[in-house]
């Protein structure tokens, strides 16, 4: 963890929220928010983009994977998203400002870059969508690492944007069938930002890896058992064909993974020309689940996979909290309904009196008494 944020407080939490011209927003203010706050109301009033505004304003990004254009409300040409974050050591006031294609950020009234606030207050986004962490596709399971690897760590972040910057210029190269040479000195600037963001993403994922195992065994009350692989884009065919059937590890360090990426980009030169795309490096990796040993977004049952789903989500969650010294704000996205009693159950486990919260749903009744007498519960009116 970098130690930009260090003496934040674990109690830092936010206090109040503004979005404005944000979606469906014109300009709404929340003040005085507490632990707990639940947003109730039908589908379509814009729950869901208010707990994606405190997800912009804490992760740094949207789990809709939205253009910036398409979160400004019509007929507008910015939106502002605003939140006041206090501890008993820290009173910070956070602006996002979101124009189509730019992000601007202030803190305190002073401007800073999105890698100067990443991490100041982290959060974990549970939603419908989530599934597809299991089901959907590699890229996925790559963008949720990054995402996580970005909020806790500025180096992360940062070599990350290198890293793709370097795979857009290649890219375009390729397209306009470049001199050879050319793309030998881009792969020269290349492999060792690759090699560091895989290295920075293999430990991350080696301790998500064992934390969703353990949550998995809580969440899903059988002796199943979960594994996961980070495979390497470098690797050979059979390699990547073994390690999607079964779990498989190859480690390696520095030296050794600037090796397996050189030796990999010489060998599929001819593809990559061909194919007119970068086709080795972290952008191709994989990430594999397996469900007593066998790949989960195959074989396993849908119960199984909404476990690994949930399981994943409480790892990222036991993660920020340890690696960042902080409390993590938790989003729950209109979930209950798409969860049965025993999942449904153990995710209202982790809604414990540290952890703020904000909670989307059509129906309370999901919710027992425990959790309600404490929550701030905010209707919104049918538009």
């Amino acid at each position: 963890m970098d130690a930009t944020w260090e003496g934040c407080g674990a109690d830092l939490q936010i206090s109040s929220l503004r979005l404005k011209d944000f979606r469906n927003y014109e300009d709404v203010r929340l003040e005085g928010l507490g632990g707990l706050t639940v947003f109730v109301g039908p589908n379509a009033v814009g729950k869901t983009n208010i707990v994606e505004g405190v997800q912009m304003l804490t992760a740094l990004g949207s789990f809709r994977a939205s253009k910036g254009a398409e979160m400004i409300r019509w007929g507008s040409d910015q939106a502002v998203l605003e939140c006041r974050m206090a501890s008993d050591s820290r009173d910070l006031r956070l602006v996002e400002t979101i124009k189509e294609g730019v992000r601007t950020y202030s803190l305190n009234g002073k401007r800073k870059t999105a890698a100067d606030v990443s991490g100041i207050l982290p959060s974990v986004m549970f939603s419908p969508d989530d599934l597809s962490l299991v089901k959907g596709a590699y890229g996925l399971r790559r963008a949720a690492l990054d995402a996580l690897g970005c909020q806790l760590s500025r180096n992360h972040r940062i070599i990350r944007h290198d890293y793709e910057r370097l795979v857009r210029h290649k890219n375009s190269l390729l397209k306009s069938e470049a001199d050879p040479v050319l793309l030998q000195s881009v792969d020269d600037l290349l492999i060792p930002t690759a090699v560091q963001l895989y290295l920075y993403r293999s430990a991350l994922f080696a301790n998500l890896a064992s934390r969703m195992a353990a949550a998995f065994r809580e969440i899903s009350g059988s002796e199943d058992v979960l594994e996961a692989s980070y495979v390497a884009s470098w690797e050979d065919d059979a390699f990547r064909a073994q390690a999607a059937e079964a779990p498989i590890r190859a480690d390696y360090d520095k030296q050794e993974a600037a090796q397996q990426m050189s030796r990999a980009l010489a060998a599929r030169a001819l593809e990559e020309r061909a194919r007119k795309r970068c086709v080795v490096g972290p952008h191709a990796d994989r990430v594999e689940l397996f469900v007593n040993g066998r790949n989960a977004s195959r074989f396993a049952s849908q119960g199984q996979q909404r476990s690994v789903a949930l399981a994943w989500r409480v790892a990222e969650l036991g993660l920020c909290r340890d690696m960042s010294g902080l409390e993590p704000v938790l989003l729950l996205d209109d979930v209950m309904s798409e969860l049965d009693a025993v999942h449904r159950e153990g995710l209202v486990d982790l809604l414990g009196q540290r952890t703020q919260t904000f909670i989307t749903t059509t129906d309370v009744s999901y919710f027992g008494s425990d959790i309600m007498d404490r929550a701030q519960v905010i209707t919104l009116p049918v538009k």
